[in-house]
Order: structure tokens, then C-alpha cells, then sequence
């Protein structure tokens, strides 16, 4: 360690999709502000000095609300590398071919000029969030962000393969708690938990075939 350099110390980073937006995606619907407000509850009583946000307003929103549940409001701040993107586009060949035809179609949709842009982006979410962090006491991050840009987190911290963010199957206002151990692998504490929301708003932002 250089001289000056603060040591590397245990990071918890606790990741939680936005609450559930109206129709067009952009504002929270009643449910989304309930369920913004219970996430907040849940996570108050962390230390908190800071919450990152992506930049679309569901998030921002999101954000907004479960900060003003903090008795001193955690500042707030964007950046687009907790946005909405597609982290990573494989080819056919990295996926296994019983699963390719699902995978591949999924994501046929995507350009190669989005597919480079979530990219370079993913790439920064894994420099700017995973890992253990500088300082003298146990750094706690909470962000707010969305499914695919969770999924991507989880399997870094898990070694998976790249293409494995697939499927995004995050619940809205789900939270996510990563352990970043300093000189020992990740470990995925928590994954896509809702047991601080009531349960008429657990199950938003999955397909029907996805609950039970």
C-alpha cells in the first residue's frame, strides 16, 4: 500500500430495483410511492451518507423517497451507470444451447450501438460499486437502480458467466445486499427481498409466470 493510501476495508452494498411506475414508465404509481416509502423504512437505520441513483425519474423518484425516511436524509446522487442498459450482449456461442434460443431472443432486439453503450456502462457499475472499499470503517452504499443492471452485479460478485444477468427477475423496491470481504471473495447476502413491503405490493415488475 502507498504511503498516504487509506487501507481497503469491508464494503456492504445494499442494490434495490425502483418502486413501481405508471404506465409510461416514468412517474411511481400510489403502489411505487407506498412501496419507495417502505424500502426507505427498511433501511434507515443504516449509516447511510450517500444514495445513487440511475438518471430515469422511476429511479430518481425512488431514490427521492426512500431518502426522506432517513431522520438525516442521505445525500443523493446520479449517476448513469446505475441506469437502465443492457450490460452485456453474448454471442449465441457463450450461452448453453439449451437455454441459447431463450437468451438469444430475448435480446435480438438490441442494437449494436445500444449493446456498446451498456457496455462501457457496466463496466463502470462494476469499477464504481463492486469490491471493497478505502477507509477506516464499514462503508455502506445503497442504490437505487433497475433488473438488468442488478442481475449484472450479482453475477460478478457470483464469477458467473457474463451473459448470466439473464433473466432479469428483480421485484420492484426488491433489495439486494452484496458483502464485499477485503482479501476473500463476494458473498450475495440478500437477493431480490420484498420482506419490508406488505404483502399486496410484493409481486410488481415480474410476469405472472414468475410468482408463486
Amino acid at each position: 500500500m502507498m504511503l498516504g493510501m487509506s487501507p481497503e476495508t469491508t464494503r456492504l452494498l445494499y442494490i434495490a430495483r425502483h418502486a413501481e411506475p405508471d404506465g409510461d414508465g416514468k412517474d411511481l404509481t400510489a403502489n411505487g410511492v407506498r412501496q419507495a416509502a417502505h424500502l426507505g423504512r427498511g433501511l434507515a437505520h443504516l449509516s447511510v451518507g450517500r444514495i445513487l441513483h440511475g438518471p430515469l425519474p422511476r429511479a430518481a423518484e425512488t431514490a427521492r423517497i426512500v431518502a426522506e425516511q432517513f431522520e438525516q436524509g442521505p445525500a443523493l446522487s446520479e449517476d448513469e451507470s446505475a441506469g437502465d442498459y443492457i450490460p452485456h450482449l453474448p454471442d449465441r456461442g457463450e450461452v448453453p444451447e439449451a437455454w441459447a434460443d431463450a437468451v438469444m431472443g430475448f435480446l435480438a432486439d438490441v442494437t449494436d450501438e445500444e449493446a456498446s453503450h451498456g457496455a462501457r456502462l457496466g463496466a463502470r457499475a462494476i469499477d464504481l460499486l463492486a469490491g471493497p472499499a478505502a477507509g477506516d470503517m464499514e462503508p455502506v452504499d445503497v442504490v437505487i437502480t433497475h433488473a438488468f443492471t442488478i442481475g449484472w452485479l450479482v453475477r460478478h460478485a457470483m464469477d458467473a458467466p457474463a451473459w448470466r444477468w439473464v433473466p432479469p427477475t428483480q421485484r420492484q423496491a426488491g433489495l439486494t445486499v452484496i458483502r464485499y470481504e477485503v482479501g476473500g471473495p463476494p458473498s450475495v447476502m440478500v437477493s431480490n427481498d420484498v420482506a419490508h413491503l406488505p404483502a399486496e405490493l410484493r409481486w410488481t415488475g415480474l410476469p405472472d409466470h414468475r410468482r408463486f
